[in-house]
């Protein structure tokens, strides 16, 4: 599925496109720190950790007391989840390939 035209204008794109040079974690905190309020960017990462376990078919009880995040957070996490663009999917995925890699390299070591 792609992603809702209606983010889809020069500015979004201007802002994709400088996200998308950030090159490391302390790059994105940087950034971050200077676009975002703090409340705004511990809202995303709530709603990421909402989406993991929500993925591992936690309850909202348990989602709530882990995240603080409200059920009606935890529903709109859900319902892009289960219909939305698939960016949760896209990025659960590569989190977990990622986390697999690096669990194989160090029972490699």
């Amino acid at each position: 599925m792609s992603s809702d035209e209606r983010l889809q204008n020069p500015l979004n794109d201007a802002l994709v496109e400088a996200v998308l040079l950030l090159k490391n974690k302390e790059e994105c905190y940087r950034f971050f720190e200077d676009i975002a309020t703090v409340a705004e960017i511990k809202a995303l990462a709530q709603r990421l950790e909402v989406a993991k376990m929500l993925q591992r078919n936690e309850t909202y009880t348990a989602i709530t007391e882990v995240t603080g995040a409200s059920t009606a957070t935890i529903s709109r996490v859900k319902r892009c989840l289960n219909f939305g663009a698939d960016g949760y999917q896209l990025i659960l995925r590569r989190l977990k390939e990622q986390s697999e890699k690096i669990g194989a390299s160090e029972g490699e070591s």
